[in-house]
């Protein structure tokens, strides 16, 4: 029994380990054999697509931002995707008609994969970028988004998101402290062979590669472990910037990690070629370390805990008393006891708490997200959270 416990923590607690401890210096470690990615210098023709729902308060900014991005006009088509929107979103994106920008309205709220599924096949550009009605481009990251696509390996490719607001709450920093460590992921993925998955704010896809979702279908993983699968190769480019505003509130980064972890795993088991090495080469491993495990992270941190709960009160039985075990078990529940800190108010503020309440709460995010793909609850249409 004993035996069976200890390799149940041991298990778990590597798992958990690899994506946050080890994963990051294997990948760059694997990533320093392959030369560096060499930017091409492709300008092909392009529609920008914008998937909208109630954004009346930054749809016009967004669409001021994408008639100034530095692109020949004459290659770049702009769609709106309205998902069936009740606010002004509409009006607004009609007043930009004489200016090459299409309003796509979905008469029905079907959500964002519904959306392109309808009106991607239509679009006029070679080359599809996706992104949303907050992200704002620097002036050259559309440039540099797509000039990629010369080599003809080159499926998508995934642009770089920044948070402006890092410095409004402890939730925004948290979350671009995780974002941080994700972009160095991106990029050493993307030298050893594809950044896995993509970012619905900035990245872009050979329009041929377009294949319809289904409305549960999380566009920005599914579409690229497909591309993958299909033997063409996804790059990040560091310096295709666009910013975004991360959530000002930690419940509102709980109800985005559930949805991504409930709708990018459902994605995983429609393209398990994905996770088989002799396919796809060390995309798998990036796949399982980077994604897999870490989405399980909640699993084993339950069985972390159950584990050297008994095996502590094993060692307190024995004529020894705590050992290892006992001391382990004391750290978890030092760990714990700091996020739930957080609950009062006046400790908010203290940096080692809120770090360990997001930990906390983006793995029972996770957990959520488990729960309702377990129960087989399909998430497809959302609020956004500005």
């Amino acid at each position: 029994m004993e035996l069976t416990l200890v390799l149940l923590f041991c298990g778990s607690a590597v798992a958990f380990c690899i994506p946050h401890v080890i994963y990051p210096p294997l990948i760059y470690a694997l990533s320093r054999c392959r030369g560096p990615v060499r930017p091409g210098s492709a300008l092909p023709s392009v529609t920008l697509v914008i998937s909208a729902y109630n954004e009346a308060e930054v749809i016009g900014e967004k669409l001021d931002n994408a008639m100034c991005l530095e692109y020949p006009q004459d290659r770049l088509e702009v769609i709106v995707i309205s998902d069936a929107s009740s606010d002004e979103t509409d009006a607004i994106v009609r007043r930009y008609a004489d200016r090459n920008v299409r309003l796509c309205r979905q008469e029905q709220r079907l959500g964002k994969s519904a959306g392109l599924s309808q009106f991607c096949p239509d679009a006029r550009g070679e080359i599809l970028v996706f992104t949303d009605a907050n992200s704002i481009f620097r002036p050259d990251a559309l440039a540099k988004l797509v000039r990629h696509f010369d080599d003809p390996n080159v499926g998508y490719t995934v642009g770089c998101q920044l948070y402006d607001n890092v410095d409004q709450g402890a939730s925004a920093e948290s979350e671009s402290f995780y974002w941080g460590l994700e972009l160095r992921l991106k990029a050493w993925e993307s030298r050893l062979c594809s950044v896995v998955g993509a970012d619905g704010a900035i990245y872009a896809l050979r329009k041929e590669l377009f294949e319809p979702l289904a409305p549960e279908d999380i566009n920005d993983f599914l579409l690229p472990l497909k591309v993958v699968v299909k033997g063409y190769r996804g790059l990040f480019d560091p310096e295709a910037i666009c910013y975004e505003r991360a959530a000002p509130h930690f419940h509102g980064e709980f109800r985005r990690k559930y949805r991504i972890v409930n709708r990018s795993l459902r994605a995983a088991t429609k393209v398990l070629g994905a996770f088989n090495p002799f396919r796809v080469g060390w995309f798998a491993l990036e796949l399982i370390c980077h994604k897999l495990l870490r989405w399980l992270g909640p699993v084993f941190l339950v069985v972390m805990l159950a584990s050297s709960v008994g095996l502590a009160m094993a060692e307190l039985r024995s004529p020894d008393g705590f050992g290892i075990f006992g001391v382990l078990l004391v750290l978890q529940l030092i760990g714990y006891a700091l996020a739930l800190l957080y609950l009062l108010p006046p400790l908010r503020g203290v940096r080692i708490v809120y770090i360990a309440y997001y930990v906390l709460l983006i793995n029972f995010a996770a957990a959520v997200g488990l729960g309702l793909l377990a129960a087989g609850h399909t998430i497809g249409t959302w609020k956004p959270q500005r």
